[in-house]
């Protein structure tokens, strides 16, 4: 007998009426207040939140520029986002 162990976090939902990118977020900014993504830890990138979550790329994208513009992270050029601190 085989039995598989999910582990149940955050999701999106799609059939929300609030956008995608505003719902991750909203889980990236519950990770930073929480401590889950402390300060100087870089943020997932596009590509890990695009596996993680199921979005697009440009969702991903749009998501963290939220935070940028939040002042919760910050880009370092040639590095990624990092969170800048802690809410």
């Amino acid at each position: 007998m085989i039995i598989r162990v999910f582990r149940v976090g955050p999701t999106i939902d799609f059939g929300s009426p609030v956008p995608v990118y505003e719902q991750l977020a909203a889980i990236l900014r519950k990770q930073i207040r929480d401590g889950v993504l402390p300060p100087d830890r870089q943020v997932p990138s596009q590509k890990e939140l695009v596996a993680t979550y199921k979005v697009a790329r440009g969702t991903a994208a749009r998501a963290v520029k939220i935070l940028q513009e939040e002042g919760l992270a910050r880009r370092v050029p040639g590095k990624g986002v990092f969170v800048w601190r802690r809410a």
